[in-house]
């Protein structure tokens, strides 16, 4: 495990640390994208790929052919120079490689979601604290600079109250066999709870399959968090265009976030609704209020290379990641009463307390 070095005089020269020795874990959908972005990240070095495919192995040594392709993940975790893994296989399979990997004392950086129930998340949180190593759930919209943006606007009270939330994260494909819950609603479950900052404590579903009995491909989730704000969110597999769009309603200003708007993926509108209780009898008194529309300028930037960029940083120096486990369970939890409110028919599920909030 790399440690932090210090100066130990005044004047003396501090090395620069070595590079963080990592295997990437899954070469499937979102694999590549790891591969290239801990491959041009100066804070890695990228030891080798752990697959078990071979045509996927072949693929890989193709585009890197000097990196190893190792198939026996016991292997990797019995090499003591080995920092990191970052974790891209099913969602089913989480829980059983990062349990190995951490007590191994690995650090690591696995995909959305953390795991498919609460009582395996919780298991990794308390194995990770137990072997004072650092997992990080992959949530790689919260290094968005709209969503950092949009985080921005409610810290400084620019949209004042917060009433309710509005999301459509739509496309055609990519099925997989876990439902739409588990594919989606990760990335707005997390985008939530990073802007908000409030547990979520309840949770509707309704949904739809069309092709394959208990395989959602369409879900509507209702979210109510601890301080009454309120989310609609609408998940589709089976949608004629690419649509990842959320509103932020307050009582001050309101804001659009579209994430394929490009350069104006955010528009904030000074626009709402004044309402006034008469002081003696008669009609309750509501004014419009229509001011201007703001696309304020954001800085490009790749999310995924800023989300390994906090990882090597918190792994350095023991800090908290914007993508942070508890946020990583918290997330779990909900997708799990959403999972149960479906089952039931779309009753309100209440969302098992976590009594242990990390501070993002």
């Amino acid at each position: 495990m790399q440690t932090r070095r210090f100066p130990s005089r005044i004047g003396e020269i501090n090395t620069p640390e070595p590079p963080l020795r990592t295997v990437v874990v899954g070469y499937g959908y979102w694999g590549p994208n790891l591969v290239r972005n801990v491959m041009e990240r100066p804070e890695f070095e990228l030891v080798a790929l752990c697959e078990r495919d071979l045509a996927r192995g072949q693929a890989f040594s193709a585009k890197v052919p000097n990196v190893p392709v190792i198939d026996d993940l016991e292997m990797i975790l019995d090499d003591d120079t080995i920092d990191a893994l970052i974790v891209a296989t099913p969602p089913h399979t989480h829980h059983a490689i990062c349990k190995a990997a951490l007590l191994a004392g690995k650090h690591v950086l696995v995909e959305k979601p953390l795991a498919t129930t609460t009582l395996d998340a919780l298991d990794l949180v308390d194995t990770a604290n137990t072997r004072d190593v650092l997992l990080m759930p992959g949530h790689t919209f919260l290094y968005s600079p709209p969503v950092a943006k949009v985080r921005q606007l409610i810290d400084r009270d620019v949209l004042g109250d917060m009433y309710f939330v509005t999301s459509a994260r739509m496309n055609l494909g990519k099925y997989q066999k876990d439902g739409v819950i588990c594919d989606l609603a990760p990335h707005d479950l997390s985008i939530l709870l990073h802007w908000l900052e409030e547990p979520i404590v309840q949770v509707a579903a309704h949904g739809r399959s069309v092709f394959q009995s208990g395989v959602p491909e369409t879900a509507f989730l209702t979210v109510t968090f601890a301080g009454g704000t309120t989310a609609n969110i609408e998940l589709s597999w089976l949608a004629p265009r690419k649509v990842r769009q959320m509103v932020v309603v307050g009582s001050r200003r309101m804001v659009q976030y579209d994430d394929t708007a490009g350069d104006e993926a955010i528009r904030i509108y000074d626009r709402g609704m004044e309402f006034e209780t008469p002081e003696n009898f008669g009609e309750y008194q509501l004014t419009y209020r229509s001011g201007d529309i703001v696309a304020p300028r954001l800085e490009p930037a790749e999310p995924l290379s800023l989300e390994l960029q906090d990882f090597a940083r918190c792994i350095r120096t023991g800090a908290t990641p914007r993508s942070h486990a508890y946020l990583g369970l918290e997330v779990v939890a909900a997708m799990e009463a959403a999972q149960e409110s479906l089952m039931r028919g779309g009753v309100p599920v209440a969302v098992a307390g976590i009594s242990e909030r990390a501070v993002a």
